[in-house]
């Protein structure tokens, strides 16, 4: 028998995804755009510059989608290596620990987005609901076809 926890789990996975998401989308944005509050140093990236625009693109793009549940575990695999680049290429040289080096929302960032990789959208996911209209346009189809052959 399922514990209540047990039960919510799917929830509580989605609630954290949402918030992962919408953080690292934020975290995007205002690198880019400077929107909602400008970036760390007061600039945005300038368009096209590796790796200072496109990692921020990534964090948008991946931020959007693992926010909505769309495509989720991709989303969140190409996060989490952008992330553990970043931390590798920009912190690491700075000091040992995250703490130290600056790097810990890069590190932190990275290992939330693997765990999703692994336990995937949770329930309220936009993922899970093209599952379910994809499953019932087929059932409905396949009903529709079994109703033809018997009338035939």
């Amino acid at each position: 028998m399922l514990t209540s926890l047990e039960k919510v789990a799917p929830w509580a996975i989605g609630l954290f995804r949402i918030v992962i998401g919408f953080l690292f989308f934020c975290h995007g944005a205002s690198t880019l755009f400077g929107w909602p509050v400008a970036p760390y140093g007061g600039e945005t990236a300038a368009f096209g510059a590796w790796p200072s625009w496109w990692a921020p693109a990534i964090e948008l793009v991946g931020g959007i989608l693992v926010m909505l549940g769309l495509g989720t575990r991709v989303a969140a695999f190409i996060g989490s290596g952008a992330m553990a680049v970043a931390y590798f290429w920009k912190h690491q040289g700075d000091g040992l620990l995250p703490i130290a080096n600056e790097g810990d929302s890069a590190a932190l960032y990275c290992w939330a987005l693997f765990l999703l990789v692994f336990i995937g959208s949770g329930r309220p996911a936009l993922e899970n609901v093209l599952v379910r209209k994809r499953a019932e346009q087929s059932d409905a189809a396949a009903s529709q076809g079994s109703a033809v052959r018997t009338a035939a």
